[in-house]
Formats: C-alpha cells, sequence, structure tokens
C-alpha cells in the first residue's frame, strides 16, 4: 500500500468533524455534500473486497427513492448481490475512522479478512442521474486507484443493471454480457419468446404509462425501446426533462400516499405503474370508472408471478419446491391467499432485501417482494438446469412447452436484485399470456386497510423485536399492551420495529376497515410513546 498516495487523497477528500454514518441495508444515505470521504472510502473498500474474493466489484452511487439533494453509495458483491453483512462492519469502521487512523484501518481489514495487497482488484462503476453522483463517482476511482485497482464507469444505469454486469463479468458471461447492449438484448429475446407463445398475440397491442420519477430509468426504458416488440407500447412520463428527481412522483410516492404521481394523466381503467429513482423498485396503479385510486403493490406482484409459475412447474411435474418470502409489512390477505387458495409456502423475515434474498435462496424457486413493490424471483442452480434439460430433451409438448416458458423466465427476470425494468416485462408478458386485465390481476384478493405510522424517541434502540420483527421484546410490556389493543379490533394486528436510519418507532396496524385499521395504528403509537421514550407532544388521532 503507497502511505503517501492514501495520505494524499485522503486529504482531498476530508471527513467532517463529527459525522457518524452506518452502512446498512441501502448502503451510506445522507444529504450529498456530507458524503465526499464517504465514496472515496468505499472505493478503496471495493478495491479490498475485490483482492480479497479475486472478483469484480460494483459500486452503485445512488440514494434511490430519498430527496435529489441527498446521495448515497452501496458496493455489490460478486454475483451481484448485496455486500456481505461481515463487510457491512468494515464500511461502517472504515466511513468513521479519523484521517490518521485510515491506514491502521485498512490494515486491521487487510487482516481480518485475510486480503493480500498485491492482488488485483476489479471495480465497476454506476451512477444515477443526481446532480451529485458525478463528482462522488470520481471521488469512488480515487479511492480505487490509491489502492492499485483496475475500473469500469459505466455512467448512468440502473442500480439492478450495475448488479447485472457485476454478476456476468464473474460467471464468465454465462449469465449474460456485462454490457448494456447485453441486458437489452437477453430481457428483449426472452420476453418476445414468452409473449409468442400467448393465444391472444395477434391483438396484443398494450399500452402502458410508465412514471419513471424523474430518474435514470427514464433513460434506460428510451435506450431500450428500439429492442422491443411493436405489440408493446410504452409511455414514459417523469422523464427528467422538467422535474425534480423523486419529487411527488415514483415508486415510493404512489405507495406511501396512495395516489397518481404528479405529470401522469390517468383515465379510466388504465394500466400505469411507477419506477423509483435507482429504477429497483415498481409499483402498477389505475383508477377505476368512478376515479377512485387502485394500488397494486409489492404483494399483488408477488401473487401474480406465483400464479403464473405454480402453474408451469404443475406442468413440468418435478418436484421442486416453491415459496413466497414476504416481510411483516406484508398485507394480511396476501399471506392468506397465497397460503390458503395458492397452496403457496409463505415464509416472513425481517425488513430489508438481504433477508429476503437469503431465505428465497433456500428453494428451488423463492418468489420475494416487499410491499414497497423491491423483488425479484430466484431459481436454484439444480431448477435452472432441470428446466433448461426438458426443453431440449422432453418429448411431451405440453411439458416442453411449459419448461419453455419457464426458461424464458428464467432469463428475463434479473436474479440478482429487484429490477423494475425486469419486473415490468415479467408482467406484461403474465398478463398478456393469462389474458388478464388490471381490475382482473387486482380482483384476486382485496387489501386489508392498514396505516403505517412513526413516532419519534430519545433512542430508538431501547425497542428490541423478535419473531421476524413482528413481536417487542422491549420495553416491557409494549408487546403486552399490542396484544390486548389488537384483540379490540376484527381481523387486526399490528407491530413496531425501530427505524434503521434514524431515531423513530415506525408503526404498522391493519384491521377490517380503515378506521379501525387507523384507531389501532394511533393506539398503538401513543403506547410506544409512553413505554419508549417519545419525544414531542404525544402522537393525535389521524
Amino acid at each position: 500500500m503507497d502511505s503517501e498516495a492514501l495520505r494524499k487523497f485522503s486529504a482531498l477528500h476530508p471527513r467532517p468533524a463529527g459525522l457518524t454514518l452506518h452502512y446498512g441495508t441501502a448502503g451510506f444515505r445522507s444529504a450529498a455534500q456530507q458524503l465526499d470521504h464517504v465514496v472515496f472510502r468505499m472505493g478503496l473498500l471495493a478495491a479490498l473486497r475485490s483482492k480479497a474474493v479475486t472478483a469484480t466489484i460494483g459500486i452503485m452511487v445512488t440514494a434511490s427513492h430519498n430527496p435529489e439533494e441527498d446521495n448515497g453509495v452501496k458496493l455489490v458483491d460478486p454475483l451481484g448481490e448485496m455486500l456481505h453483512p461481515s463487510w457491512e462492519e468494515y464500511a461502517t469502521q472504515l466511513a468513521n475512522a479519523e484521517e490518521q487512523e485510515l491506514q491502521k484501518v485498512i490494515t486491521e481489514i487487510c487482516q481480518k479478512a485475510a486480503v493480500n495487497l498485491h492482488k488485483d482488484a476489479s471495480v465497476f462503476i454506476g451512477r444515477d442521474t443526481r446532480p451529485s453522483s458525478k463528482k462522488l463517482s470520481q471521488s469512488v476511482i480515487d479511492g480505487i486507484q490509491v489502492l492499485g485497482g483496475q475500473y469500469h464507469d459505466y455512467g448512468l444505469v440502473t442500480t439492478p443493471q450495475l448488479h447485472y454486469m457485476v454478476c456476468c463479468q464473474n460467471t464468465q458471461g454465462q449469465y449474460g454480457k456485462a454490457t448494456l447492449e447485453g441486458y437489452y438484448e437477453k430481457l428483449s429475446k426472452a420476453f418476445m419468446e414468452l409473449i409468442k407463445q400467448s393465444h391472444c398475440s395477434g391483438e396484443f397491442q398494450r399500452h402502458l404509462k410508465i412514471d419513471c420519477a424523474n430518474g435514470v430509468g427514464a433513460l434506460k426504458l428510451s435506450e431500450m425501446k428500439p429492442y422491443f416488440p411493436q405489440e408493446v407500447l410504452i409511455h414514459i412520463y417523469n422523464d427528467g426533462t422538467k422535474e425534480k428527481l423523486n419529487h411527488l412522483c415514483g415508486a415510493d410516492f404512489v405507495k406511501v400516499h396512495q395516489k397518481p404521481p404528479g405529470g401522469l394523466d390517468m383515465k379510466p381503467n388504465e394500466r400505469c405503474c411507477s419506477f423509483d429513482g435507482d429504477a429497483d423498485r415498481i409499483v402498477y396503479y389505475y383508477k377505476d370508472t368512478a376515479g377512485h385510486f387502485h394500488l397494486i403493490d409489492g404483494d399483488k406482484i408477488a401473487t401474480l408471478i406465483s400464479i403464473f409459475l405454480k402453474e408451469l412447474l404443475a406442468k413440468v411435474k418435478q418436484n421442486f419446491k416453491m415459496a413466497v418470502v414476504q416481510t411483516a409489512y406484508a398485507n394480511g390477505n396476501s399471506t392468506r391467499y397465497l397460503q390458503e387458495t395458492l397452496k403457496v409456502p409463505v415464509h416472513c423475515v425481517k425488513t430489508g432485501v438481504k433477508h429476503l434474498h437469503h431465505k428465497a435462496q433456500e428453494f428451488d424457486v423463492g418468489v420475494y417482494f416487499e410491499a414497497n413493490g423491491h423483488g425479484t424471483v430466484l431459481f436454484s442452480k439444480a431448477a435452472e438446469t432441470k428446466i433448461r434439460q426438458l426443453v431440449t430433451e422432453e418429448k411431451d409438448n405440453e411439458k416442453r412447452e411449459a419448461a419453455k416458458m419457464l426458461e424464458n423466465m428464467i432469463d428475463l427476470i434479473n436474479q440478482t436484485v429487484g429490477d423494475a425494468v425486469s419486473d415490468m416485462l415479467v408482467i406484461e408478458a403474465i398478463l398478456a399470456l393469462k389474458g388478464l386485465s388490471v381490475q382482473q390481476w387486482d380482483a384476486l384478493y382485496t387489501d386489508l386497510p392498514n396505516r403505517l405510522l412513526k413516532v419519534q424517541v430519545a433512542d430508538r434502540r431501547v425497542i428490541d423485536t423478535t419473531d421476524a420483527e413482528r413481536r417487542a421484546l422491549t420495553p416491557p410490556g409494549l408487546q403486552e399492551k399490542i396484544d390486548a389493543l389488537v384483540k379490540k379490533y376484527k381481523l387486526s394486528r399490528a407491530f413496531v420495529r425501530p427505524s434503521g436510519t434514524e431515531d423513530v418507532v415506525r408503526i404498522y396496524a391493519e384491521a377490517d376497515t380503515q378506521e379501525n385499521a387507523d384507531a389501532l395504528a394511533h393506539e398503538v403509537s401513543l403506547a410506544v410513546f409512553h413505554l419508549a421514550g417519545g419525544k414531542g407532544a404525544p402522537p393525535q388521532p389521524i
């Protein structure tokens, strides 16, 4: 390690006094002006990780659905997955180290993680459209070069595209070509093959309005348009030419506010969807003829995909294990529908994509979606090999056709991470193949009314949870109080969990009516306020 180069470059990216940041599920996120030293140091860490695993590592500069003034950075592991948990700790240590301690911390990481500094390092870099992203990407490059690493800067890409390209690179092209063209070609080919098998392909012409959150998704969808068949008519809104990123639009805005985004004119029963700022989340929605807004979130997306895959898996007659992975935020009626009507096993894990992803890896076919619209489907290596084998060797027509559809689904789904573009194409193909309208999809089950609230507390760490965050262990008496409140309402449940990023406690409640869900959420928020050290005025009724 060149100590002089490290000292020189570190001085160009000084750490503001008193600022402490933690690497979480979304990496680091903060106001953009606070992040220069962090992204420089994550360039260092990406080079160290690459040397440790002898593979290409990805680094994405984005703050996803956060306001435009924010930014963030996250690392991508060799197969396109989230950074290994042990390295999250190293990331936090490195980001918060004093200037003069930097070399010592790097040496410690090298000892703990058995990093050979003489090995080569290779890093792929991507960024979103924020005004601050280009300069921050340059700081990443400085960090990589200090440790003698090589890099490939892909510039403006969606987060899932970077995950995809890292995986392609490290599988020597088995997953696909590590280029944007490779991504567009792989997805569009699988999509076209799938809809070819649709019986109604003659009158397929399907219009879809897409709110791109004024983010990078708009640029990449425009680039991908020529790859789509003429039957797919996508109309891009909030393309970044007029308004600010994520401002009154995007998947997070639509999900949280339960209303359409600004900048998109909806006519009754039109299919619309929204991406978030870095295009790794998607939600669908429509307005009915009475003007009522209907949201189709991650739970309903997981259900639609599960119905389709379950039918195909039944046709190929293989003993594949399929399951759906959810978090505590999944609507109770989605869980009931999957378990009782579809007869698909459902597993609940802690909030955070990495928890869902790891659980989904335990099955031959693991479907996971957070309610916010972030999710994908994972196929085990054994299942994928068997499906591809059936396509070429199976004599029975029906089995072979079903295997072919599954093979195209495997190629269309971005298995590295939730991907709004890929998920959109999967949904559009399934709706076409099953001849379903957006209203019929929505009518599979009715969501239970629910309410999300947050309560400010002096210290969120007083709340400790268990059972995939569905029950509170501390403070004493809180869970008993929640249990008593839940008993007052029909079809109800409620849980509380500390925020991962700020001193607030998040509260979720659902019940048979909106009035009851609101009342339960309010009563639980009061219990949290009184038992967990609430700050400011007590919560007011909704």
